[in-house]
């Protein structure tokens, strides 16, 4: 088994790391440009923090061994310890922080045996704000990186986890759970199959449709019997919509979903995910939502803080832009390559490769390490796209050779 990585895991080969890079780079101008600052989390963490107070499962994260202090695991997601993080090393920083990520994290699906369990990220965290612009901040950058990244077909699906919950709350708490799976499935022969009275299997068939233009359902959300939070939220909603459309940023292709209910459950406030389209396939590329309670949780005086932030899957990204030619389709050639004449130009070879290098502009240089014919070494150039030849003398003078 040693020729083969482990079930689940992958290598990436040196020009889908120039690929993936590639996405990476122009991720990080954006979150850059907005002014977001990195931060760089320990891969292993204590597996109560990356259960982030219960709204992670035990079963998701792979633990690596148990220590008298805890048991040790490896980071399903990032938000948990960035939280981590911002309350405890950065508790003197003024509000509101802007963090972003590039990095990798590691989780097991059910039935995991075989599939993927390593997985690689970017993202930003906007913490210590609440409120519609925060929010709006959110999507928009958002919708920035996808623009910056070429992204053709793709639409925002917008949920909102509190008023879910809130329209949820008048049905039996022992039939809530499956409803709530039937909505989020789309499976509506089961969800007419519950034991609901008339009343509530009307309502159980609203909640079903309430997924399409924001407009639209804000209206038909508004016409039910809201409480005074609930419609606080509806109206938060509306002013969301109304602010993102208006921002001359750009164009966000908004479906607004109360049934969307994310994989983690520490979300409190709007809740979103990122499909895009390539060809007759849809492809969840991204997630995020408002958590304004999770930052109390790793407190030492349990004083929390609102916080959202986004993530974007760099594999899925990297699938969705293949056919779009963006991508770097070969890693990059060396600029030259610096070929010794003699044994006893090898050590000139060396100083004027360095010299080559120590340019103000990336230059590539490769040290040829002998044993080939001169034929031989132009074929190999050749073969690398390499068209700059220096051919060294002992005294350290050059030939130069374009190909």
């Amino acid at each position: 088994m040693v020729h083969q990585p482990p079930a689940g895991a992958r290598d990436w080969l040196p020009l889908e790391v120039a690929q993936k890079g590639w996405i990476a780079d122009r991720l990080q101008q954006v979150f850059h440009r907005w002014g977001y600052q990195q931060i760089v989390t320990s891969t292993l963490e204590w597996l109560d923090t990356l259960m982030a107070g219960g709204a992670i499962q035990r079963s998701t994260v792979i633990q690596l061994q148990e220590a008298e202090e805890g048991t040790l695991g490896l980071r399903p997601e990032l938000t948990a310890s960035i939280a981590r993080a911002s309350v405890t090393r950065m508790a003197g920083n003024s509000y509101p922080q802007r963090l972003y990520y590039n990095a990798n994290v590691f989780r097991r699906s059910p039935g995991y045996r075989g599939r993927q369990m390593e997985f690689y990220q970017a993202g930003v965290e906007l913490l210590g704000t609440g409120g519609v612009l925060a929010d709006a901040e959110i999507l928009l950058l958002l919708a920035d990186c996808l623009h910056q990244l070429g992204l053709q077909q793709w639409h925002v699906v917008l949920g909102e986890a509190g008023l879910t919950r809130s329209l949820l709350a008048p049905f039996p708490e022992s039939e809530r759970e499956q409803l709530r799976y039937c909505i989020a499935h789309l499976d509506r022969v089961t969800l007419e199959s519950l034991p609901l009275s008339p009343q509530l299997r009307e309502r159980a068939l609203l909640l079903f449709d309430l997924r399409g233009h924001p407009a639209d359902v804000l209206q038909q959300v508004a016409s039910l019997d809201l409480d005074e939070s609930a419609q606080q939220t509806v109206n938060n909603l509306k002013s969301l919509v109304e602010l993102l459309e208006g921002s001359g940023l750009g164009t966000l292709p908004l479906i607004l979903d109360l049934s969307l209910v994310q994989t983690f459950d520490y979300y409190t406030g709007i809740v979103f995910e990122v499909v895009a389209h390539t060809g007759t396939e849809a492809r969840s590329v991204g997630q995020g939502g408002r958590y304004d309670q999770l930052l109390g949780v790793y407190h030492p005086h349990r004083k929390s803080a609102p916080g959202i932030g986004f993530v974007l899957n760099l594999e899925d990204l990297h699938t969705c832009l293949l056919s779009t030619h963006q991508l770097p389709e070969q890693t990059p050639a060396s600029d030259w390559l610096v070929i010794p004449q003699s044994p006893q130009a090898e050590a000139a070879a060396f100083v004027y490769a360095q010299k080559l290098r120590n340019s103000q502009h990336l230059v590539r240089v490769e040290i040829d390490l002998g044993g080939r014919s001169p034929e031989q070494i132009r074929e190999y150039a050749r073969s690398c796209s390499i068209t700059r030849l220096a051919w060294v003398q002992a005294d350290g003078s050059p030939r130069i050779e374009t190909l």
